[in-house]
């Protein structure tokens, strides 16, 4: 008989401030025990004293949720800083801009670290604390220039923080069957180890990349993204309720609403169990 302890993993509701219906799924979720973790879009249009409140007060409830900042560099949103590039109409550019910038080295990591000292420190007046742990929208984070300047930033503004990376440690063969996984393999492998060289710690493992254009099925893949995660591993999920102004900025809708009904019903917590996998 295995009397192995259950391994404490972190599952993750990224957007926290994205809109009203999107903030109140993932309060849900804290609040019934079925999240540990969410990040703040301090940029995000529904990101008030109110919404800010109510959260704090569903994780006081909770104490085993982590509160993060969820650093956003790009479209449709607009930075904080005045002299942020490159822009598009006012806006960040959009993730393939982002991301291609940086490849070929056209970005400016003081810009970039500009616009994250400023988001770190919006998080800290609008909370009263550092973030425990940063990640990035799009996984922004992790792109070439960006992820220097990220956390060169987290080191200043919130030394104790965790970060986010996107590897896995999976067979070859699976991850060579999701493309998107695999690019996040190979962002992550240059981001952990120069977070390592710094001092700054970070997940040992990531799922919940998946392609939202196949209408997959959570409920069928959350097996997949518990299978062999270990200790302090991480699951990115996106919970929400469809409204108006997640409608106007994000693809992403029924998707979330999907992920809250899995993430708030019977078979989930089921699920961990088989697993040996707590939240707690």
């Amino acid at each position: 008989m295995n009397d192995a302890a259950p391994r404490r993993i972190w599952l993750c509701a990224d957007d926290y401030g994205l809109s009203p219906g999107v903030n109140r799924a993932i309060r849900d979720l804290i609040e019934r025990g079925r999240l540990n973790a969410t990040s703040v879009m301090v940029v995000g249009p529904s990101i008030d004293r109110d919404e800010i409140g109510a959260l704090r007060a569903a994780a006081a409830n909770s104490p085993r949720c982590a509160i993060g900042l969820h650093v956003t560099l790009t479209a449709p949103f607009r930075p904080l800083t005045m002299h942020f590039k490159p822009l598009d109409g006012g806006m960040f550019p959009a993730f393939p801009k982002l991301l291609r910038a940086g490849l070929l080295r056209r970005l400016d990591p003081e810009i970039i670290h500009a616009e994250l000292t400023v988001q770190l420190s919006a998080f800290t007046e609008m909370f009263g604390r550092a973030p425990d742990f940063v990640d990035g929208h799009q996984h922004a984070q992790l792109f070439p220039q960006v992820r220097d300047a990220f956390l060169a930033a987290v080191k200043t503004a919130a030394p104790d923080a965790w970060v986010r990376q996107g590897g896995r440690n999976q067979p070859l063969a699976r991850r060579l069957g999701t493309p998107k996984a695999l690019v996040l393999d190979v962002l992550s492998a240059q981001f952990r180890q120069r977070a390592a060289k710094i001092g700054i710690e970070f997940n040992p493992a990531f799922a919940g990349a998946y392609d939202f254009s196949k209408r997959p099925d959570f409920g069928v893949l959350m097996p997949q993204f518990l299978e062999g995660l270990p200790e302090g591993g991480l699951i990115m999920c996106h919970p929400g309720f469809v409204d108006e102004t997640l409608v106007s900025l994000d693809p992403l809708t029924t998707h979330r609403e999907h992920e809250h009904a899995f993430l708030g019903g019977e078979h989930f917590p089921r699920l961990l169990a088989a697993n040996k996998v707590t939240l707690g």
